[in-house]
């Protein structure tokens, strides 16, 4: 194989592992602070794509309607999980997760037919904008312009977490409500506010990676399940509650995939979830978690 056509497996996978991230990192977030399991992640995801479609179709002859279509939906995204944790999920905390499990699932099953009743279930796509379109050629291979902006997104994003949780006041309100939120709540902070804010910023990641995947793939319904099932894959390989292992167990996940198809075109899918099984078996809590106590 001639190397440029391996160093574009390589950057594909790069591609992969920042959409995954993207999706992921909220669904870590809120495991790592509030632990729950939340399936109703990838609905958040599903419906940030249907949003964002929908005001560009809004706003079509409008310069940068795809910009306003992707925060829009990411907002929209995140003010409806806001609602959702203030109004069910909080009556639920401190209970057994199997209870947090059904709630989430049984979302995923109501916001899916929302979905199909109000865009139906035809397949729907975005353009590009027009700014990122086209490519560039980096070692002999071309790299569309779109792809690049997700490769530098990825990080970026990952970076001011990264920063806000470790060098703001909020940030250190928030791994206190990780560690302990009973004594949190003894010192008077308002647990609630904290909790509502931190599946807020997970839905609106959820609906901006959403909103981002448009342009290179249609949106169906279901997509919301096979996303949530890639996500859940990640976050278990890079453990769970671990932002950062978030980070690099979607880069592993997308290298594993993208040069699994090489090996064996047909299990494509059989290396990641091998991967994922063997780490379950000598490492449970993940590569850069840690164990529950």
């Amino acid at each position: 194989m001639e190397l440029s056509f391996l160093f574009g497996q390589f950057l594909g996978g790069l591609t992969t592992a920042m959409f995954l991230f993207l999706i992921a990192s909220g669904l870590s977030l809120v495991f790592g602070v509030m632990r729950v399991l939340n399936f109703a992640h990838g609905s958040f995801y599903m419906l940030g794509a249907y949003l964002a479609w929908q005001v560009v179709d809004w706003l079509a002859p409008m310069l940068g309607s795809f910009w306003l279509a992707a925060i829009g939906a990411a907002l929209g995204v995140a003010l409806l999980g806001a609602v959702i944790e203030r109004v069910l999920l909080r009556h639920l905390y401190g209970r057994e997760e199997l209870y947090q499990l059904l709630l989430t699932y049984a979302l995923v099953l109501i916001l899916g037919d929302a979905a199909k009743a109000i865009w139906g279930t035809r397949q729907l796509s975005v353009s590009r904008p027009a700014i990122l379109d086209g490519g560039i050629d980096i070692l002999g291979t071309t790299l569309p312009i779109y792809n690049l902006f997700i490769l530098l997104i990825g990080p970026a994003i990952a970076v001011a977490v990264w920063l806000i949780l470790t060098r703001t006041a909020a940030g250190r309100m928030v791994r206190a409500a990780a560690l302990d939120r009973e004594m949190l709540g003894a010192l008077g902070a308002n647990v609630g506010a904290i909790y509502t804010g931190m599946f807020l910023v997970s839905s609106f990641l959820a609906g901006l990676s959403g909103a981002l995947v448009t342009p290179i793939q249609s949106i169906v319904p279901g997509m919301d399940v096979e996303i949530i099932v890639e996500a859940f894959i990640v976050v278990v390989i890079g453990g769970l509650g671990s932002f950062w292992g978030t980070f690099w167990g979607s880069m592993i996940y997308g290298q594993v995939l993208s040069f699994g198809i090489l090996v064996l075109p047909s299990f494509s899918l059989f290396s990641v979830f091998a991967l994922m099984a063997v780490i379950l078996i000598v490492r449970p809590w993940g590569l850069f978690g840690r164990p529950i106590r």
